[in-house]
């Protein structure tokens, strides 16, 4: 390739680049997945638009489970693990039986209706079971929803990508017929476990790493902490494990931990998920053959229906009533279940494979997945609102940002007081920080104040504080239980719901004694004013 050419390719990739990022703010005045456009550039470009052939499916499955893997990462990155604690359990069943459950009948839907053989009904149930962790992560974060619905609905979608692959890779083997159940189950259980160790093995060697490392550049702490989190990607495939729960749950972990450099490391995730979803959906859309896409639409609507209609609900019915989820947010559960790259990502692997009827599974695929986002994602505003399921957010949360002093076995930490939180009016005294810990600096309406004693905190201020090391966990706690219950955080127990994952906080009974004694303050002065 000459200079000349190379020159081209990089004025036309940069300029395809340029419109895919402006095209973010149409789809989210639309309230659609920005998978639609950047699927529509892809075959703008392909062969029926601007004529650039692309047919090598072999090389868009390895690429698009590399950038899946970048686009989990980000989602555990960016998920707050307070919130999908409470949730974990149904999620998971969910994202397991619930799978199972929506194969099955998806894949019995499509063996009675449509003139397909049993394994293609299968690979049909199995490759569009799946929820998309980018089109929910998308839709469903621009939506005021009850938050335990919301962090139920993304924890499904960045924990059942797993096991639809290992289905569709085990039904694609040559002998899945003669298969024995119990091993392909112990193959998959493996599969899943061994994943999940594997991500919380190298996030944990990840974050001790990171916490005492003072690396020379502080854009470094964004590409180590996404490195991990893709080196337990790569060591979970290694170890004949799942990939994606490795990503997954190592992005979870680190997402959560106090690491340097937080905010810019999640802006670099987001940036470089991003990059993924235009890159894969561009390539997607490359891959599609446009001639072949009507004659795929009967079936896509008929097996989507089923899937939409029957599947989902009967499977959110099974795997959420005995966690007594009202039927209101089953209901919307059952039509937020978005599909998107993934399901077209994993189509791809038949068609690798050489399966019969892969070009058609993958076709009809392709059209289900741009058919059900046109209605699904425009519906869902105004379908929580008819089911009453949405909330109005409370006060944002406290986004505390470190670095580290090595010379000085010290942490720099940044914050801003965002609005409606309850550390307005507060005083520096009654902060009450560790030892050690100093508010050296403020930075209030463009102007800087050193504060004392007395300075009172305002909505909108930046804290620069100085914190010893060992005491950084202890200083973030206490912020953050003021930020949620004001200056009697403590007396309230508020700084139980902040603790570290391995709970080294106050222990429950504690907390309910310092309630119990509130209480008690409360009616003796009311006594003594009667």
């Amino acid at each position: 390739m000459s200079v000349a050419d190379l020159n081209v390719v990089v004025l036309a990739v940069t300029g395809l680049l340029l419109v895919a990022v402006a095209a973010v703010r149409l789809s989210a005045r639309a309230g659609l997945p920005t998978l639609l456009i950047y699927l529509g550039l892809g075959l703008v470009v392909g062969e029926a638009g601007l004529g650039l052939e692309f047919e090598d499916a072999q090389l868009t499955q390895v690429v698009g489970l590399v950038l899946l893997g970048i686009i989990l990462a980000e989602g555990g990155l960016t998920t707050r693990w307070a919130v999908v604690r409470p949730v974990l359990a149904p999620s998971l069943v969910l994202a397991t039986l619930g799978v199972a459950v929506s194969v099955a009948v998806t894949a019995a839907v499509a063996y009675a209706i449509l003139d397909v053989d049993l394994r293609t009904a299968v690979l049909l149930g199995a490759v569009i079971s799946s929820t998309d962790a980018a089109a929910v992560f998308s839709v469903l974060r621009r939506l005021p929803l009850r938050r335990r619905l919301g962090a139920t609905l993304e924890a499904e979608s960045g924990f059942n990508d797993p096991l639809v692959v290992i289905l569709v890779t085990l039904v694609v083997s040559g002998d899945w017929e003669q298969a024995d159940p119990l091993l392909a189950l112990a193959q998959v259980l493996y599969q899943l476990a061994a994943g999940a160790a594997i991500g919380l093995l190298v996030a944990r060697v990840g974050e001790v790493v990171l916490r005492h490392s003072a690396l020379p550049s502080a854009g470094l702490y964004p590409i180590a902490t996404v490195a991990f989190t893709l080196l337990a990607f790569g060591v979970a495939g290694v170890a004949a494990a799942s990939s994606f729960m490795a990503v997954y749950v190592a992005g979870l972990w680190l997402g959560n931990a106090p690491l340097p450099h937080r905010n810019a490391t999640l802006g670099f995730a987001e940036g470089l998920a991003w990059l993924s979803q235009i890159s894969l959906f561009v390539l997607l859309g490359l891959l599609a053959s446009p001639g072949r896409l009507p004659g795929a639409l009967l079936p896509a609507l008929l097996v989507g229906g089923a899937l939409l209609l029957l599947a989902r609900p009967v499977s959110v019915i099974v795997c959420a009533t005995p966690f007594q989820v009202p039927w209101r947010e089953q209901a919307f559960m059952s039509w937020a279940g978005l599909r998107g790259a993934v399901p077209i990502v994993v189509a791809t692997i038949p068609v690798s494979a050489q399966v019969p009827a892969a070009q058609r599974i993958f076709d009809t695929v392709f059209v289900l997945v741009v058919v059900f986002t046109l209605i699904q994602a425009p519906t869902l505003p105004p379908l929580a609102r008819l089911l009453g399921v949405g909330e109005e957010g409370d006060a944002t949360e406290v986004t505390i940002e470190s670095a580290p002093l090595e010379s000085i076995d010290s942490d720099l930490m940044q914050f801003t007081v965002p609005p409606a939180s309850k550390l307005h009016r507060v005083a520096m005294w009654e902060l009450r920080l560790p030892p050690g810990a100093v508010v050296s600096l403020i930075v209030r309406d463009g102007h800087t104040l050193v504060p004392d004693r007395q300075t009172v905190l305002r909505h909108g201020d930046q804290l620069l504080l100085i914190v010893p090391s060992r005491a950084r966990r202890q200083v973030e706690r206490r912020l953050q239980a003021v930020h949620r219950a004001g200056r009697l955080a403590r007396w309230l127990g508020a700084e139980l719901s902040v603790g570290s994952r391995s709970g080294d906080s106050q222990s429950p009974t504690t907390a309910a004694r310092w309630r119990r004694a509130l209480r008690r303050l409360r009616q003796t002065a009311s006594q003594r004013r009667r």
